[in-house]
C-alpha cells in the first residue's frame, strides 16, 4: 500500500514537474515571438521616412503604405526602388 501511495506520488510530482517545464518552455517561446514582432514593427516603421522621402506623389506614396502593410517590408523597398529607378529615367 505504501509503494502504491509513493508511485502516484511520484508520477503526480512528474507530472508536475514536466508541465512546469512545458510552461516555461512556452513562456520562452512567447518572449521570443514578441522580441520578433517588436523588430518586425521597427523595421516598418524605419520605411516611413523613406517612402515620405522617395515617393513624389500622394499616389505613390498610398501605394507603399499599401505595399508595406500588405506584402510586408521586402516587397515595399522593392517598390521604393522601383520609384527611384523611375525617377531617375524621368530626369
Amino acid at each position: 500500500m505504501t509503494f502504491t501511495l509513493d508511485n502516484r506520488s511520484r508520477n503526480k510530482e512528474s507530472s508536475l514537474t514536466q508541465a512546469l517545464r512545458q510552461i516555461q518552455e512556452l513562456n520562452s517561446k512567447i518572449q521570443e515571438l514578441e522580441q520578433q514582432h517588436q523588430d518586425y514593427v521597427h523595421q516598418q516603421q524605419n520605411l516611413i521616412p523613406a517612402i515620405a522621402e522617395i515617393c513624389v506623389s500622394p499616389m505613390q506614396e498610398v501605394q507603399a503604405l499599401r505595399i508595406l502593410i500588405h506584402r510586408g517590408e521586402a516587397a515595399c523597398r522593392q517598390y521604393l526602388r522601383s520609384v527611384l529607378v523611375k525617377q531617375r529615367k524621368d530626369s
